[in-house]
């Protein structure tokens, strides 16, 4: 591999978010993009992505997919929802949730893994099914949280004018990233994830418990997809079951933006820690613009395709 090749790869996502900010910075509306107050909104609005792109990572390094996302955000934001509404200690509504998600995960790895079914095909199914459930559990509605839960602390705004201080959601992110980092390159099961994704068939050879690994890949995913929709429905304040429609792509598309490779073998936390920042420094960026949302959707389109071919020709040169 070229000098050149293993710079892309490494710094590729770090220039793309230079290249995004530079296009920014040579707008008239720089002054109001780049304030301390809207780059904690650009943060607030990365962090519901990039905790699910943190579980997508560890499923396309592993050669999989799951298009199950925006739905397992609605679902577990509806059922917290509903359980703060019934009477439930937060934490226990916590728990609940990210059992709930770890739970969907599982299945999903089990039935691709157990039956050698295609992810794409599983994931696609039960995003349907989360979906109509959210629906089901919801009544078709919305439901709020309580006003006096503390669930809206975690991505609540204080002094939204100045940069500080956090929201929490946004250190937990990095706790989060910090946690997965070393989980994916730190531990034998992280190293399990980037063999299987390579090459099944050789890590099969070699002694590794495919199946398992891939349950355990889809079941880790599947809580920070939970984690996601309590963020989520902390945000709203409220369980919505039409919420997070696309979001699989948003989330997709930060990872592969982030050096990820679909083919699987190839990926990272950080980069798709940056690919999420990039999608929302994007759309917040062309909302100051004040252009239109068909516009920021040809945008970001266009920027998965680009990252896809980026991709293709990092294969090529292989």
């Amino acid at each position: 591999m070229s000098r050149f090749s293993r710079l892309l790869r490494s710094g590729g996502p770090f220039l793309g978010l230079l290249l995004v900010c530079g296009l920014f910075a040579l707008t008239e509306e720089r002054e109001f993009i780049f304030t301390g107050g809207n780059l904690k909104n650009i943060l607030t609005q990365t962090v519901i992505v990039a905790v699910g792109a943190l579980g997508m990572t560890l499923v396309i390094v592993g050669g999989g997919i799951d298009l199950s996302v925006g739905s397992v955000v609605a679902f577990t934001g509806v059922l917290g929802a509903r359980l703060l509404e019934s009477g439930w200690p937060l934490w226990t509504t916590v728990l609940a949730l990210l059992a709930t998600g770890a739970g969907i995960g599982l299945i999903n790895g089990a039935i691709i893994a157990g039956f050698r079914m295609m992810p794409f095909i599983v994931t696609l199914g039960m995003m349907g099914v989360v979906r109509g459930g959210a629906k089901w559990l919801g009544n078709n509605a919305t439901i709020n949280a309580p006003a006096d839960s503390a669930v809206g602390l975690l991505m609540a705004r204080f002094n939204p004018g100045e940069f500080w201080p956090l929201p929490i959601g946004v250190w937990l992110l990095l706790a989060l990233a910090g946690v997965v980092g070393v989980l994916l390159r730190r531990t034998v099961f992280g190293r399990q994830v980037f063999a299987v994704g390579a090459n099944e068939t050789a890590a099969r050879y070699s002694g590794v418990r495919v199946a398992t690994v891939k349950m355990a890949s889809y079941g880790v995913a599947g809580l920070l997809f939970g984690l996601s929709g309590l963020l989520q429905m902390s945000r709203l304040t409220q369980g919505d079951p039409t919420v997070a429609v696309g979001l699989e792509l948003d989330v997709i598309a930060a990872v592969v933006i982030g050096g990820a490779s679909l083919n699987g073998g190839v990926g990272s936390v950080t980069g798709s820690l940056i690919g999420a920042l990039i999608m929302a420094l994007l759309r917040n960026g062309t909302n100051q613009l004040g252009w239109q949302t068909y516009t920021q959707e040809i945008i970001i389109g266009v920027v998965i395709v680009l990252a896809v071919g980026l991709d293709k020709w990092r294969q090529s040169r292989r």
